[in-house]
């Protein structure tokens, strides 16, 4: 990935103005409510007839749509006609991230204010399901859009729920996951992406981590919505850009977890991590690779914020631990391992890779 849009006009070389605006300030300010959730997500995969019967026959999501070398998939529980874009690649990681706008003219203010920052593609004619998308990276090289018309999800007889506030039926085929969550993203500056998510696409900063006594902006967890997180930023150990650390699918609840945790056993997947509880956000999870390589995290239990003043929870070295609340500890892999998978900085130079003993788990 190039450093494209890291020296762009009004940027600093961390890609964002250096306004000198605190955290506290940027969340104080008069809101920006022109997103309003995260729409969709785009994993690149090697397998992708794997990869599909992961989502599709173990997650239990309901393919829509195929085109080409993609197929669109979506939860019961979306009310969008696809939330999941599978494309077939050479390697694993993210594709285009999607964010829903509350309106027509909330989709121009935010081209505009991108636009004006440099970190512009430019104007699509849309995705399946929905409308014209203007396309951007952020400051840390990962492909974004924002777009406003989507075509709600009509389900076909054999899917119709009785429950007529239902898109469609829970079908009980594998773990059934009821709709996306967030996505993690790997960053090489955090302050520069965090700065951007929240001074230019209107996210609230719910969490945070810093180390070195506030001095080393480690972790940030945001929303546009009250999800408690729908987008996190955290320090790429590897000095990597663009890269995706984990894609997050809810369940109800936290037996959910513990019954996919059962489910992927039973099916041979991989699962790195859990189930357990964060200490951030609260919520319960399960990591597991999807067989393309990117990791598919189970989740749920995290908590709503309906606050506007929500003050931002600060986590330090201590108090972070090892990102486990209860449960099972975090791995190395958790740290070092992300799509697409690269060598790190310190790899190439032939130093020592950091384990989590000395850099405490950010999640």
């Amino acid at each position: 990935m190039s450093d494209r849009g890291m020296s762009a006009r009004g940027m600093s070389d961390t890609g964002m103005s250096d306004t000198g605006m605190s955290d506290k300030k940027l969340s104080a300010g008069e809101p920006i409510h022109d997103i309003a959730h995260l729409g969709s997500v785009e994993l690149f995969t090697p397998k992708p007839e794997d990869s599909l019967w992961y989502f599709r026959d173990i997650l239990g999501m309901e393919t829509v749509h195929t085109t080409g070398n993609s197929v669109y998939l979506r939860g019961y529980g979306d009310y969008a006609a696809s939330t999941l874009k599978l494309t077939a690649a050479d390697r694993a990681g993210p594709g285009v991230i999607s964010w829903r706008a509350t309106s027509e003219p909330a989709l121009e203010r935010r081209a505009a204010e991108i636009e004006a920052l440099g970190l512009g593609i430019g104007w699509t004619n849309g995705d399946f399901g929905r409308g014209r998308s203007y396309r951007f990276h952020d400051p840390d090289g990962h492909t974004m859009e924002v777009y406003f018309e989507e075509q709600h999800y009509e389900a076909p007889d054999h899917l119709k729920s009785s429950l007529k506030n239902l898109p469609q039926k829970y079908s009980g085929r594998g773990v059934g996951v009821r709709r996306i969550d967030h996505l993690a993203l790997l960053a090489k500056d955090v302050e520069a992406n965090r700065t951007f998510a929240q001074k230019v696409l209107g996210f609230q900063l719910r969490e945070q981590v810093r180390f070195n006594k506030g001095a080393t902006e480690i972790g940030s967890w945001m929303s546009p919505s009250p999800v408690h997180h729908q987008l996190a930023y955290v320090v790429d150990v590897k000095g990597a850009h663009g890269r995706l650390h984990h894609f997050s699918l809810w369940v109800d609840n936290r037996e959910d977890v513990l019954r996919a945790a059962d489910i992927l056993s039973e099916n041979g997947v991989f699962i790195e991590a859990g189930p357990a509880k964060h200490n951030n956000s609260q919520g319960f999870y399960l990591y597991t690779y999807e067989p393309g390589g990117n990791r598919v995290e189970i989740y749920s239990g995290s908590y709503l914020v309906f606050a506007p003043d929500w003050e931002p929870v600060t986590w330090n070295e201590e108090e972070r631990g090892t990102g486990v609340y209860w449960g099972g500890s975090l791995p190395d892999s958790f740290i070092q391992y992300a799509t697409p998978d690269v060598p790190g900085e310190a790899e190439e130079s032939g130093e020592p890779v950091a384990d989590s003993k000395s850099f405490p788990v950010f999640f």
